[in-house]
């Protein structure tokens, strides 16, 4: 473990710019892969879940990008995803060999919507998905599942979800993991909601875990391209 910069900068997104941290691992580090992290529909970049785990990452070796986009617009969410990757991919002072594409809750469906054009045009850049609290449906209706884009995706998937969330229904995920032509994992957080709030457990404890594990998942991953 190691220290890292973080540095506060301005993406281009049309006529406007998204505001974002990059964090830098030190130079002990050399940086071959990077992570996007975005918010859900709620909050922005400095959401304690997207602060921890890039601070994480960052301090193992992983580069690190996390931006705001505000809206509940998922085509909107979606094209400014786009456009920082784009913008992370053509950076010339931080040159990383590829990237794993993230986010919570409504950030992780533009995340997934993004992983699939990039399957699609089978984007070598790109190498796996990990959705934090996917929400896999609405929490009043179960019947109504937002698979599509999952279900079609060429590149590996990390779905971290409570084990009482009102958005993910345990069984449902696990059957539309069981129809996916990637290697797809999910790693429950025990009695945790859509907040990944745990009844008698610190957040910190909480966020170790789901760190500790994203980080393995991203090395296994990486050790297997």
């Amino acid at each position: 473990m190691s220290e890292y910069t973080e540095d506060r900068i301005k993406i281009p997104f049309g006529e406007k710019y998204l505001d974002a941290v990059i964090c830098v691992p030190g130079a002990s580090n050399p940086v071959r892969h990077g992570v996007i992290l975005t918010h859900g529909a709620g909050g922005d970049m400095n959401f304690p879940h997207l602060v921890s785990l890039a601070s994480y990452l960052a301090t193992h070796g992983i580069f690190c990008l996390r931006f705001t986009c505000k809206g509940l617009n998922l085509v909107y969410r979606t094209k400014a995803y786009r456009a920082v990757l784009a913008f992370l991919k053509s950076h010339e002072e931080h040159k990383i060999s590829s990237v794993f594409l993230a986010g919570r809750s409504m950030g992780s469906r533009a995340a997934a919507s993004v992983m699939r054009e990039a399957c699609e045009n089978d984007n070598e850049f790109i190498q796996g998905l990990i959705c934090l609290s996917y929400p896999l449906h609405p929490a009043n209706s179960k019947a109504k599942l937002r698979d599509e884009d999952i279900l079609s995706l060429t590149k590996p998937v990390l779905f971290v979800s409570g084990s009482s969330d009102e958005m993910c229904d345990q069984t449902l995920l696990k059957n539309v993991v069981s129809k996916m032509k990637v290697p797809a994992q999910i790693h429950w957080i025990k009695n945790a909601n859509h907040g990944m709030a745990v009844k008698g457990e610190t957040m910190e404890d909480v966020m170790t875990e789901i760190n500790t594990h994203v980080f393995s998942w991203i090395q296994k991953t990486v050790d297997n391209l």
